[in-house]
């Protein structure tokens, strides 16, 4: 986790009152911020709090979706007007030092394989400094970063956080990193920014709906760029783009089929069988851990009637292997 410092000139606490579950260009601002300045949001968990430390697979499925993705904001950016676009400068994040990844009952629809995890599945995670512990030995470099990041759209009325949208949102790129720099084209006046979501570390894809989400602090940087014009989020980043950050051995499994969804869902369904067979995992828990830590890539989509989907799996977070 990066620790560097910088003056904080705002800080937005996670009260009733700074926290919003939908995307809605009528909220008023809880707080006006110059370009150039630095505010520090602290974020809810992206259950608002009914995951917990001690919770169980039988919690998951007691839950409430009503406030998922409970947003700190929105803050009002000063002079911010349609058409120019906002750089939000990510300077730090800290974890509270404990995390989970679930998904829900099969019945919800959510996740990749929802059909073949009719029960809800849990795994709260030890996190200590930039490592995550899962069971049976395997440690997960962590990498934080806001899940959720955007800014209100031009229409009007509430809108659900659950889709990404043009001017941001749940975008779940793993890569917006301390260090990152996230451009969002501003819809409304003053840009209404908020941020939450946050993740410890995650695999690309998500597959199983969820990464390690824990309550974070998030420190940013704001600016104005008034010459320059994007339809939809752009970034800058220096990674990580393995789950541990460095070039080294992995695993990879395959899925090659005439959609891309199919393909997705075949990689993924062939690292849990190899994390089952040959790791010793239940198949619940490597579900979990795909999630947290396996990056899906897309190999090819050129040579048509088929598509290459493939799963990687760094052999680093496991205790036999070299570290």
């Amino acid at each position: 986790m990066a620790r560097e410092n910088h003056a904080i000139d705002h800080v937005v606490l996670a009260e009733e009152a700074h926290v919003h579950s939908a995307w809605d260009n009528g909220l008023d601002p809880v707080r006006t911020v110059a370009p150039g300045e630095v505010v520090r949001f602290a974020c809810r968990d992206a259950t608002d709090g009914q995951i917990g430390p001690d919770s169980t697979a039988a919690d998951v499925a007691a839950l409430d979706l009503d406030p998922v993705h409970p947003l700190t904001g929105p803050i009002e950016i000063d002079g911010a007007r349609p058409g120019d676009v906002l750089a939000i400068e990510i300077l730090g994040l800290e974890h509270e030092g404990w995390g989970y990844t679930l998904f829900p009952p099969g019945a919800w629809g959510a996740g990749l394989l929802a059909e073949e995890f009719p029960e809800p599945g849990l795994f709260v995670w030890d996190l200590e400094g930039d490592v995550g512990h899962f069971c049976d030995g395997i440690d997960v470099p962590l990498d934080p970063f806001p899940g959720v990041i955007g800014v209100a759209p031009a229409e009007d009325g509430p809108h659900g956080t659950n889709p990404p949208r043009s001017v941001g949102g749940n975008l779940d790129v793993k890569h917006l990193t301390a260090g990152s720099t996230v451009y969002l084209p501003v819809a409304v006046e003053g840009a209404m920014f908020s941020v939450g979501d946050c993740h410890a570390a995650q695999g690309d894809g998500e597959v199983c709906v969820t990464g390690i989400e824990a309550p974070m602090s998030v420190r940013c940087r704001f600016e104005l760029l008034e010459d320059r014009s994007i339809e939809q989020p752009q970034f800058e980043t220096d990674g990580p783009f393995t789950p541990t950050g460095r070039d080294e051995p992995m695993y990879g499994t395959t899925g090659i089929a005439d959609d891309l969804v199919t393909a997705t869902e075949a990689a993924v369904r062939h690292m849990i069988d190899h994390l089952h067979d040959e790791r010793g995992l239940s198949r619940e828990r490597a579900y979990l851990l795909c999630s947290a830590a396996v990056d899906l890539k897309i190999n090819e989509v050129v040579n048509d009637p088929n598509w290459v989907v493939s799963a990687y799996l760094p052999e680093r977070i496991f205790p036999d292997s070299p570290r």
